[in-house]
C-alpha cells in the first residue's frame, strides 16, 4: 500500500500550533540597567510598547500609539516625569494620562487624550510588565533563586529565539537533547546510565526530580563536580513562562539557571537568562569559564529552535510524537492551553515515576 499521500498531506488552512496567549500575567522585559534616558520599544503577546524612566527614576510601560495621531511613542523623549510624543509634543505620564498639549488653551481632560498604560515593576534588577491593563494582578512577579545569596555568583544574558513560548519552555526543560545537542558540553551519547524522572505536578508549577543521576560528562558536569558523583537535579516550570534548572552536588556545587521567557509574538519568545552558581572555586575566577558555555548552549539551543520553525512553518503545522522520556513539554502544553481557557489548574498534586536513559 502505497502511504505516501497518507503521511505528506497539503498544508493545513488551520495549521496546529500549540500557542496559548496568556496575557494577565507578569513578563520579564528587560533588564532594570536597559532603561535609562531614552524610550525603548517592546513588544509583548503582539503588543506593542514603550517604556520609559522619567527623571525621577521611576519606570512607565504605554501602550506604543500617541492617542492623537498615531505616531509611536517610543520615537518620543522623557521630559521631566513625562514621555514627550515626538510629533507635536503631547506628553504622557507612567499612568497615561496627559499633562501637557502645547498650544491648547482649553482644558487638558477629556474623553480620548489618554494613553493607554500598563502596570510595571522592578525587581530584582529587572522589568516587569503586568499585559492585562483591565484587571488587577493577583501575584508577584517571579523571583529568582539565590541572587540575593552573597554565596553566589550570578551570569545573566539576554536573546531572541525565533519558537513559540511552549517549544521555547520545552527545550530548556528537555534532558535528552542536550547529549546530542550540547555534546561534550553536558553530556556525551555514548555512555547512558538509567535513573528515575520523578514528575510532581501541583497547581502552577510542575517538577521533575532525576533520582540517581551521576555527575554530567561534559565539560560542565567536570566544572560543577570534579570529582564526580551524584548530582541533585531538580527541572521546574512555574507558569506561565518560567524554566528553571537546578543542579546541586552537596553543599559546595550549585548551578540555579532561571530563564524568564516573554513571548513576543505567536512565534517568538524573548529570554533573559539569570544563572546563579557557587562552587569550590572563588565566582571571578570560574565566571570567565561558564559564561562562554553558558553562551554556547544559548546559541545551540536558538539554533535548534529556529529550524524546528522553519520546518512547522513548511509543513504547515506542527505534528509532534512524544515518548514517556517527554516528561516535561507535553504537561506544559496542557497546562498553557487549560490556563487560555480560563480554566483553573487543579488543586491536587500528581506523581509519576519515569525510566529513563541519560
Amino acid at each position: 500500500m502505497d502511504t505516501t499521500s497518507a503521511v505528506l498531506k497539503p498544508p493545513s488552512t488551520k495549521p496546529q500550533v500549540s500557542v496559548a496567549r496568556l496575557a494577565n500575567h507578569w513578563y520579564a522585559v528587560c533588564e532594570s540597567r536597559d532603561l535609562k534616558n531614552d524610550p525603548i520599544a517592546r513588544t509583548i503577546l503582539g503588543i506593542p510598547m514603550v517604556l520609559f524612566r522619567t527623571q525621577a527614576g521611576e519606570a512607565g510601560a504605554l501602550l506604543d500609539r500617541c492617542p492623537h495621531r498615531n505616531v509611536p511613542l517610543s520615537e518620543g523623549v522623557v521630559v521631566a516625569n513625562t514621555l514627550q510624543c515626538a510629533y507635536h509634543g503631547w506628553r504622557f505620564n507612567p499612568n497615561g494620562h496627559c499633562e501637557e498639549i502645547p498650544g491648547l488653551c482649553g482644558e487638558l481632560a477629556a474623553r480620548g487624550r489618554e494613553a493607554l498604560s500598563y502596570r510595571v515593576k522592578e525587581q530584582d534588577g529587572l522589568l516587569w510588565v503586568y499585559c492585562d491593563p483591565e484587571t488587577e494582578p493577583q501575584s508577584e512577579p517571579f523571583s529568582p533563586g539565590c541572587i540575593h545569596d552573597k554565596r553566589y555568583t550570578t551570569v545573566r544574558t539576554q536573546l531572541t529565539v525565533q519558537a513559540t513560548l511552549h517549544a521555547t519552555l520545552e527545550n530548556i526543560l528537555d534532558v535528552p537533547h542536550t547529549a546530542y545537542l550540547h555534546g561534550g558540553l553536558f553530556r556525551t551519547s555514548k555512555k547512558r546510565n538509567t535513573i528515575t524522572a520523578r514528575v510532581t505536578r501541583q497547581g502552577n508549577r510542575l517538577e521533575t526530580e532525576y533520582i540517581g543521576e551521576p555527575r554530567p560528562t561534559g565539560l560542565m558536569g567536570k566544572v560543577l563536580a570534579p570529582r564526580g558523583g551524584t548530582v541533585v537535579h531538580f527541572d521546574r516550570f512555574v507558569m506561565p513562562s518560567i524554566a528553571e534548572v537546578d543542579y546541586r552536588l552537596g553543599e559546595r556545587s550549585h548551578i540555579l539557571a532561571s530563564h524568564l521567557l516573554t513571548p513576543i509574538n505567536d512565534f517568538e519568545t524573548q529570554l533573559i537568562a539569570v544563572i546563579s552558581f557557587r562552587l569550590p572555586l572563588p565566582g571571578w575566577m570560574v565566571r570567565p569559564i561558564l559564561t562562554p558555555i553558558f553562551r554556547k548552549v544559548f546559541q545551540q539551543d536558538a539554533s535548534m529552535l529556529m529550524r524546528q520553525s522553519e520546518s512547522v512553518n513548511r509543513f504547515g503545522g506542527e505534528r509532534f510524537v512524544s515518548t514517556e522520556l517527554d516528561v516535561m513539554g507535553p504537561q506544559i502544553w496542557q497546562m498553557l492551553k487549560r490556563a487560555a481557557q480560563g480554566e483553573d489548574p487543579p488543586k491536587e498534586a500528581k506523581q509519576r515515576d519515569v525510566q529513563m536513559e541519560v
